[in-house]
């Protein structure tokens, strides 16, 4: 009988296109996937329960998949340590096997878990496979850590990416004496989300599991990814792939994700669609730049980039932060954009960096608390890309030109110009004159008539009070 080797999934909910159960395979033929709901991230302050509800839905469907392969996916509710030393030493498995990832927590956890499971003379081997680039592999010419995007996607662009692995196979599971040995060492059927105490009934923009995501990107990249750079920025035209929360929970393989791209630009002869084709291909670029800053300065998880911003003297005005969250600011578009992400746990990228921008520009308002809120509400909410694009809009992050202030009504008049997004969101509005919509310019007497609040603040007011402490500090 092969050696048992047991496979810690966390970001990585699927068989296919992973390197990790590639390697495991090319030991063993009895492969068996463990997922450990860590009371450590469940309990914690900034969990949507949107994700946990994705999150379960990927894990029933990965059972599912373990089963079509021959094994099956257990589950452990436990403290990563003791979980994991009780069920690796219970079925004397030989190896643990999983996956590096980024985040800080995550690391000490990982090498807690290692020491623990290396003490009870069990092998760990561990791999990266959530990016197509290791934040270990890219550096500049003076062997630093990149801190500026452009000359890393230069960089990332020159390196030669792997192709998709292979699908999980021909594999066995445990047999019925390891089985009853699992239960008793802690494993348990997959609870919902509401057993977590975490209730989303709204639909999600992208069912869980391998075949969705395949789907959509296969969608993606028959039409809308050909548009890509011309519709990306506008809210009310489908032109996004919505696959960020199976990217993040590796549903869909990175890899599996760059070789379409490949394959579509080589079929094609245009170049304006090879520039669309290579729009996208950038952004898969900005999330890995990311993940390797948060690698290398695992202290953004904490606190700003720029140092001065430690000094900034931001607002703590609940009301304003509460109206924020709300969708009641008296800004539409900002208005627009938290209830979307309220109502369905997405928000569009153009207005993630609108309403971060009113936020930390025109409240004044610390970026933490809305990188929290955030967190508490996205589907894919992830710590690396998250603290990444708030840090962007406060300023105070890597950006070699960090001051930008966003002017809400020509962010609106740009890429809602019809206010369908606006509408959309905001039906108390739907019957008043776009050009009032779009610039912001409604009257108190409609504002009454619709129950639309005033304005909280004054746009140009804000602006140049934040321009003036951005200046001193940086003096």
């Amino acid at each position: 009988m092969s050696d048992l080797i047991l496979f810690w999934h966390r970001r990585d909910l699927r068989i296919s296109d992973h390197r990790g159960l590639a390697e495991a395979r090319r030991r063993s033929s009895q492969i068996v996937g463990v997922f450990c709901l860590d009371p450590n991230i469940l309990e914690a302050d900034d969990v949507a329960p949107a994700r946990v509800t994705y999150l379960i839905g990927c894990l029933r469907s990965l059972q599912e998949r373990y089963r079509e392969a021959g094994s099956q996916l257990l589950i452990l509710h436990d403290e990563p340590v003791r979980g994991w030393w009780n069920l690796a030493t219970a079925l004397e498995a030989k190896a643990v096997y999983w996956c590096r990832d980024v985040e800080p927590y995550a690391i000490d956890r990982d090498r807690a878990v290692a020491e623990a499971l290396n003490d009870a003379g069990i092998e760990v081997e561990t791999y990266w496979d959530q990016l197509l680039h290791s934040p270990e592999e890219i550096f500049t010419s003076s062997n630093e850590p990149y801190k500026v995007y452009t000359p890393y996607w230069r960089k990332w662009n020159q390196q030669k990416k792997d192709r998709p692995f292979e699908t999980l196979a021909d594999v066995t599971g445990l047999t019925d004496s390891q089985q009853e040995a699992a239960k008793q060492a802690g494993a348990i059927a997959l609870p919902t989300a509401k057993d977590l105490g975490f209730v989303w009934e709204e639909p999600l923009i992208l069912e869980p599991g391998e075949e969705p995501a395949r789907d959509r990107l296969e969608d993606f990249c028959d039409r809308a990814i050909y548009e890509y750079d011309e519709q990306r920025n506008f809210p009310a035209v489908d032109g996004t792939s919505q696959l960020s929360a199976a990217i993040k929970f590796g549903a869909i393989g990175i890899r599996t994700l760059w070789a379409k791209t490949v394959e579509i630009m080589e079929n094609t002869r245009s170049d304006e669609a090879r520039s669309q084709i290579r729009a996208w291909q950038q952004e898969i670029a900005w999330r890995e730049f990311y993940q390797q800053a948060l690698y290398h300065f695992p202290e953004l998880a904490n606190g700003p980039y720029r140092e001065p911003f430690d000094r900034f003297p931001w607002s703590d005005n609940q009301e304003h932060f509460q109206a924020w969250c709300e969708g009641q600011t008296g800004y539409p578009i900002v208005d627009a954009a938290m209830r979307q992400l309220n109502e369905t746990a997405w928000m569009h990228n153009r207005c993630r960096m609108i309403v971060a921008s009113f936020l930390t520009k025109d409240l004044m308002i610390n970026w933490q608390w809305g990188e929290k809120y955030f967190m508490q509400k996205l589907i894919d909410g992830d710590l690396a890309s998250n603290n990444g694009g708030w840090q962007w809009s406060a300023s105070s992050g890597m950006d070699p030109k960090p001051l930008r202030i966003f002017n809400p009504a020509s962010q609106a008049q740009k890429y809602d110009p019809e206010g369908e997004y606006i509408r959309q969101w905001l039906p108390e509005l739907r019957n008043l004159e776009t050009a009032d919509l779009v610039t912001g310019k409604i009257s108190s007497r409609d504002r009454e008539s619709c129950d639309y609040p005033e304005a909280i603040v004054d746009h140009k007011q804000q602006q140049k009070q934040f321009k003036a402490i951005y200046k001193d500090l940086k003096g």
